[in-house]
């Protein structure tokens, strides 16, 4: 098994181009379960390994007190790890195959956990103008909880690096301005520096993020951007996830919702109430957790 980890972190480094902290991530959820298959299960080899070993291994997980979101990532890792052995004819079947994610509550808007946030955004280190690129892209949407269209339509002039904003144009016509974090501001400046001159052809506009052939990125394409580094760093998410989970992560953090109602754009303040909805579900369980008589 140790081998197996060892030979799948190289894997990550050299033929994905991963980043330090992703193969960290991995390396530590994978270790904690290796363990645990030596420990209780006498398991040392990779083809040794069941999906009931795994299920297990979660509900112990579980058990212990670990959150949703941290298991989730352990998932993630597991399915990648033994996917990889199973390609390559290390072990006959995935014993991973169909291991379920813990869901969230229905009818709240899905959103990533910090956890799932930082994971996703130290997924790939950038090498090329593409990669500087579609980090700015993923650090913007969450810095800023902008819609797709927005930045889209999002152009030099209308970020200011010195206030540390950025002026949008959202639904019906409506400018903004939205605060932008100093690490998405400066994600965004080596994109500026060491990828959009790459890319820039005689025809291409002002636009901030623009596409290998010079011209302004569509929202379709965005949306494929998003999704696919995602999906290499294990986890289903979209644009508007990233807005969901900028503005539950300000009220969670003791934002104003009329602030974070204006960030966002929303023209009712009961379009954005949903997301007290989510930090109720929060606080009940930390009240569930610690209170003596809860």
């Amino acid at each position: 098994m140790t081998t197996a980890l060892e030979r799948f972190l190289i894997y990550l480094a050299a033929e994905r181009g991963l980043s330090v902290n992703y193969q960290l991530s991995n390396r530590q959820a994978l270790e904690a379960l290796i363990s645990w298959l030596n420990g209780h299960c006498g398991i040392a080899s990779p083809e040794a390994v069941t999906r009931r070993h795994l299920t297990e291994y979660l509900a112990r997980r579980k058990s212990d007190g670990l959150s949703n979101a941290t298991i989730r990532l352990g998932i993630i890792s597991i399915k990648i790890f033994f996917r990889w052995l199973t390609v390559r004819k290390w072990i006959p079947g995935d014993p991973a195959d169909g291991l379920r994610t813990p869901r969230l509550d229905a009818g709240l808007p899905q959103t990533l956990s910090q956890q799932e946030v930082e994971h996703l955004l130290a997924s790939f280190e950038p090498r090329t103008p593409l990669d500087f690129r579609d980090l700015a892209v993923l650090e913007l949407l969450y810095a800023s909880g902008l819609r797709i269209s927005e930045l889209a339509n999002a152009t030099l002039d209308e970020l200011s690096f010195e206030e540390g904003i950025i002026r949008v144009t959202g639904k019906g016509g409506k400018t903004r301005l939205v605060p932008v974090g100093k690490v998405a501001l400066r994600v965004i400046q080596d994109w500026l520096d060491n990828g959009r001159p790459k890319l820039v052809r005689p025809r291409t506009g002002n636009h901030i993020f623009l596409s290998v052939r010079g011209g302004r990125l569509t929202t379709q394409r965005l949306w494929q951007i998003v999704k696919a580094r995602a999906a290499d760093a294990g986890l289903d998410v979209h644009p508007h996830l990233l807005r969901h989970s900028f503005a539950t992560h300000l009220l969670s953090g003791g934002a104003d919702l009329r602030v974070i109602q204006e960030m966002l754009g929303h023209a009712n303040i009961a379009t954005t109430q949903i997301y007290t909805h989510v930090d109720q579900r929060r606080l009940k369980e930390i009240h569930a957790k610690f209170h003596p008589r809860a």
